[in-house]
């Protein structure tokens, strides 16, 4: 088993050296310059409270074209009756709290520590990281956020606390995202949940083109509050 040991400096080896399940590296920090270095490689940080940093690049890579996001009849009509008030960065840091409260498969802990959250908090100050949330009667009930970098929207973690509300924030960034033509959504993880809405399964190398191709697009860099609302 080779696993690279990460210094000082925000490098990374080639992802096509990652270990079968995907691990790469362990160690590092988790500085501005490093995790946008890490998305522009395809690769991701994803611990626990009791391990090093570990850097993933998993392969084969599900991917998610935003003009093609299956909706089932089920959730069209659910979402027709507009139950929620769907918008974009009005609560990161209390769309991360959602989320690290979300149970990991793997078991019991999250994977959102504490150094992870201020991570994305900073990665969202500079306009990089961004938020979709699900309301209520005024309560939040869903969330998911994530990272965008060129056309490439990295899919990062979501929440609900209501039936079909991550799932709401899901499909309201999808019809943003295809109206800013991005190129997909990288799921990261290839679950049941993202299957359903069409993503599929691409290999690491074909992954790695479309991902080079993507970040020769501009990133649309700050809040996306008031963007959104003229599209979607």
């Amino acid at each position: 088993m080779t696993v690279f040991l990460l210094g000082d400096e925000p490098f990374f080896p080639d992802p096509a050296l990652a270990e079968p399940d995907g691990l790469l590296a362990v160690g590092g920090d988790l500085s501005l310059e490093r995790l946008v270095s890490a998305y522009c490689r395809g690769i991701f940080p994803w611990y626990g409270e009791d391990t090093p940093i570990l850097w993933w690049s998993p392969d084969p890579r599900p991917l998610l074209t935003p003009q093609g996001v299956h909706v089932s009849r089920s959730l069209r009509r659910c979402l027709n009756r507009e139950p929620f008030t769907v918008t974009f960065d009005h609560a990161f840091e209390r769309v991360l709290a959602g989320c690290a409260k979300t149970p990991r498969p793997q078991g019991e802990g999250t994977w959102l520590v504490s150094d992870m959250i201020e991570a994305y908090c900073h990665l969202h100050d500079l306009g990089l990281a961004h938020s979709v949330e699900a309301w209520c009667g005024g309560e939040l009930v869903g969330g998911l956020y994530g990272v965008s970098l060129g056309r490439a929207f990295f899919g990062e973690s979501m929440f609900h606390l209501e039936p079909n509300a991550s799932k709401a924030c899901f499909v309201r960034l999808c019809r943003l995202l295809a109206a800013w033509d991005f190129d997909f959504i990288d799921c990261q993880q290839t679950t049941p949940h993202m299957t359903a809405f069409g993503a599929t399964e691409v290999p690491r190398e074909e992954f790695m083109e479309k991902l080079g191709a993507a970040l020769e697009g501009p990133t649309r860099r700050g809040s996306w509050s008031r963007q959104a609302s003229l599209y979607c």
